[in-house]
């Protein structure tokens, strides 16, 4: 077992890394979070196996820490006893945390192989050990990169374009390696033994490069004084000085550049082909009766009549301002009234409800189709809702997206592909042992777009917003906006609300399309193609949002073309790497343990 010193650092870093996410959101903490981790493998690097056992920790205390959330649902609707809901949440974690545990392994190889030079692997290895935790668990949960999510700036966005969320999550670890090796030169006289370590990490593509610079005219500098004792401790403060200041200044630009939740500009479009009325009921998870069922099903049609009668004076009011604000002008007003009133009667509209336990069942349920024909003939719209949807071949049921016309006849629909594990559906070689908690559904095949008007949808029901490879095929297909319908309620009003949002952020900036969000509990939002939230709903309270939508000019980022490559890049240089290391001798002076 690694030195309690060594544990507490580990223990200090999962806690670190646990505020950069919500609730806490402190997300400047991801910079630096690391720091006590890797200081902790610097010294415990002679053992592999206590390397090891150091980011089992920390997995385990990170994932605990941000996935406490996962024991609200047995807790509070299968009277789980709290101690055996937190046991299984642990098992769990511990499955989770062997991915850090990894990584701090293959960490401690790589320095006893190749010195101090190889902290320069560390945000590879990283990229590729949270890679292999998405392959191999089909789940990346709370990758350190979304911890970014709500405080993206113009550089994140272009990164994420380009290598989606492993390219943020290597520019994070990047900064944390630097971090270590600043504080190691400035607390260890031996220059040495550093200089070309920092001069090689001052590369890190996102710093600026005037660093870089600074960093490379100094390299010499430091050569010539690390043979003279005193010089260097005069000095060693100087030298660092200037780039600790510009990584502070980067930090603080982050911040003040950043944003969160901005105002609704995406009613009011002028090349808008169809508009979309979003519905969050806010349906309780439990005490569905019938007449409560028909109740709240009739509820969804209050909010939409609501929607219709609110949409048109908060259009005016996005053009020209509130009415208190025209100074009288009531002509002009009218005017405005008059065009949009007209524009928004002939545009194709689209009503969408989130995924919630009022369990749609469209195909078998002749009473609700008749409920959806009258009510989509009564609002000329089409109605898009979630539906489980029988599957005649394997004798059970899609979770699908249904779209109805006008007169509510099925023109659309789209079966969930990536099934909730555990949840939805069970492994195949435990489906006779382990029961799904939800339900048993059919895995979906095929990635149906569905129409908004002139405009086609690719849509992500729940979970599968965690998924870049699905929206990236959607956009492939011709996707022109993406859809989330979900329902966060099971989880209560825990950090799961802002934590499975984030995710929604990223699949818009990866695939350069907006996301309209429609969930039953919150938070509803239509997130645009830099990843700003727009018109968000608060949670647990009953909503509409109307919102346009645009075709978009067909443009693909280089992540949809080329989807999670540098991912892979970082899997091969580490096993590269690896391979390289088991054939190389130990640097003179070192055994091995």
């Amino acid at each position: 077992m690694p030195g309690w010193k060594n544990a507490l650092l580990a223990v200090a870093a999962a806690v670190l890394l646990i505020l950069a996410f919500p609730d806490f959101e402190y997300w400047f903490m991801a910079w630096f979070a690391f720091v006590p981790l890797l200081w902790a493998i610097e010294r415990e690097k002679e053992s592999t196996a206590k390397s090891f056992a150091l980011g089992w920790l920390f997995g385990i205390v990170f994932f605990f820490g941000t996935c406490w959330w996962l024991t609200y649902a047995p807790i509070t609707y299968a009277s789980f006893p709290p101690i055996l809901a937190y046991f299984l949440l642990f098992c769990v974690t511990v499955v989770a945390g062997l991915f850090p545990a990894l990584f701090c392994g293959l960490l401690a190889f790589f320095l006893r192989r190749f010195g101090h030079s190889a902290v320069l692997a560390v945000p590879i290895v990283w990229v590729c050990t949270e890679f292999l935790r998405y392959w191999l668990t089909g789940n990346n949960w709370n990758a350190v990169a979304y911890s970014q999510a709500f405080y993206l700036i113009e550089p994140d966005v272009s990164a994420i374009t380009v290598g989606g969320i492993y390219l943020i999550s290597f520019q994070i670890l990047v900064a944390n390696a630097l971090f270590l090796a600043l504080a190691e030169v400035i607390l260890i006289p031996r220059a040495r033994r550093f200089s070309n370590y920092i001069s090689a990490m001052a590369l890190g593509i996102y710093l600026a490069p005037v660093v870089v610079s600074l960093f490379l005219i100094l390299n010499k500098r430091l050569r010539r004084l690390s043979g003279d004792r005193s010089r260097w401790q005069k000095w060693r403060f100087r030298i660092v000085f200037a780039p600790i200041c510009m990584l502070l200044l980067s930090i603080f630009v982050f911040f003040a550049s950043s944003r969160n939740i901005g105002h609704d500009s995406s009613f009011a479009r002028s090349d808008a082909v169809a508009y979309v009325i979003a519905v969050q009921p806010n349906v309780p998870m439990d005490g569905l009766s019938y007449p409560r069922w028909k109740q709240l099903r009739d509820k969804h049609v209050v909010l939409v009549d609501e929607a219709f009668s609110k949409n048109e004076s908060k259009f005016v009011d996005h053009l020209i301002g509130p009415a208190s604000e025209t100074n009288g002008q009531d002509s002009d007003r009218g005017l405005v009234e008059g065009i949009v009133s007209k524009r928004f009667q002939e545009k194709p509209k689209v009503v969408i409800f989130p995924e919630s336990p009022m369990n749609f069942m469209y195909e078998e349920d002749p009473e609700f189709q008749r409920f959806v024909s009258a009510f989509a003939d009564k609002h000329n719209v089409n109605v898009l809702f979630n539906s489980a949807e029988p599957d005649p071949e394997n004798k059970k049921y899609f979770n699908s997206a249904v779209l109805v016309d006008t007169q509510g006849k099925e023109i659309a629909q789209y079966d969930k592909i990536y099934l909730v594990p555990f949840g939805e559906s069970v492994p195949a070689p435990l489906q006779s042992i382990v029961p799904a908690f939800v339900g048993s559904f059919s895995y979906g095949k095929k990635y149906d777009l569905l129409p908004i008007g002139d405009a086609k949808a690719g849509v992500m029901i729940c979970f599968e917003s965690h998924f870049g490879q699905l929206s990236r095929e959607f956009v492939k297909r011709g996707a022109d906006v993406l859809v989330e319908m979900t329902n966060d309620g099971y989880l209560g009003p825990t950090p799961v609300l802002r934590q499975h949002l984030a995710n929604a952020v990223f699949r818009a900036v990866e695939t350069n399309r907006p996301v309209l969000r429609v969930t039953n509990v919150g938070i509803t939002a239509y997130i645009n193609e830099r990843g700003e939230l727009l018109d968000a709903t608060e949670p647990y309270t009953e909503a509409t949002r109307v919102w346009s939508v645009s075709k978009s000019d067909g443009s693909q980022t280089f992540y949809v073309k080329y989807g999670d490559w540098f991912a892979w890049l970082g899997t091969i240089v580490t096993f590269g790497l690896l391979a390289f290391g088991l054939m190389r001798k130990r640097p003179s002076g070192q055994t091995e343990n």
